[in-house]
């Protein structure tokens, strides 16, 4: 008999690839004929029976041989940075750095083609390339594993770049007086060390985010958007508020 420990990696693999095939609870309740709640209740590995596990894996085009051989693989040695190289190929190819994303963000290949009509052709010279720089594997089925933790930080130049050349003018762009504006805004003196504490909120907002777009992947029956988020914090230039007030006085 399986330890808990194995069986709990054999869910989540399992999981993730139904997840990357777009298998959601509503959608496995009409393909088994069942109440959308059992099948919930087989995601989470409640009332699961061998046969039906290996139906379910057979949805991914995957076998309980290669759920197994994927659980065995340890998850602790995700990449928690990218090598400057690895962030330099991806910067260079503003394609690239999008589908690595949305790897790392859960989103299969299949949905990105499906999105943005990506030529067949092209998404598979794409993961390919990805693959060659270590950043995904490729499993059976035309599913993909990142190689990178979902929360890592980008702390290297040429990914910061990226963003400050292509995705920056987006936000830049936006309407924030537009009354569906959604942001918001504070100003708060603080010293280095509460600076710091904002900062790791700003990161925890972050893994919320992705933990917000699971769930919704998994659960919502409504048509589901690309969004951007941005938070940010910085020192605030003071000068015009300073002569404002003289000017008051």
């Amino acid at each position: 008999m399986r330890s808990k420990t194995t069986s709990a990696a054999l869910l989540a693999v399992l999981r993730r690839a139904l997840r990357q095939e777009g298998w959601t609870a509503r959608r496995l309740a009409a393909h088994f004929a069942i109440g959308e709640a059992t099948a919930k209740r087989w995601l989470a590995g409640r009332g699961l029976t061998l046969d039906r596990l290996e139906q379910l894996a057979a949805l991914c085009a995957l076998s309980l041989a290669d759920l197994a051989r994927e659980a065995e693989q340890p998850s602790s040695d995700l990449a928690q940075e990218l090598t400057l190289a690895q962030e330099r190929a991806l910067s260079s190819d503003i394609f690239l750095s999008f589908l690595f994303m949305t790897i790392l963000g859960g989103n299969s290949p299949a949905e990105i083609v499906a999105d943005f009509a990506v030529p067949g052709p092209v998404m598979a010279l794409s993961l390919a390339r990805l693959e060659r720089l270590a950043l995904i594997d490729r499993l059976p089925g035309g599913r993909v594993r990142p190689l990178v933790d979902r929360t890592i930080v980008w702390r290297k130049a040429p990914m910061r770049a990226l963003f400050n050349e292509r995705m920056k003018r987006q936000f830049l762009a936006m309407d924030f007086a537009a009354e569906d504006a959604v942001f918001v805004s504070e100003v708060v003196k603080l010293s280095p060390r509460g600076a710091a504490e904002l900062a790791e909120m700003l990161e925890q907002l972050r893994r919320d985010v992705q933990a917000l777009a699971e769930r919704d992947r998994e659960t919502s029956r409504l048509p589901r958007k690309w969004y951007g988020m941005l938070g940010a914090l910085r020192e605030l230039d003071m000068e015009e508020l300073r002569g404002a007030a003289r000017e008051g006085a």
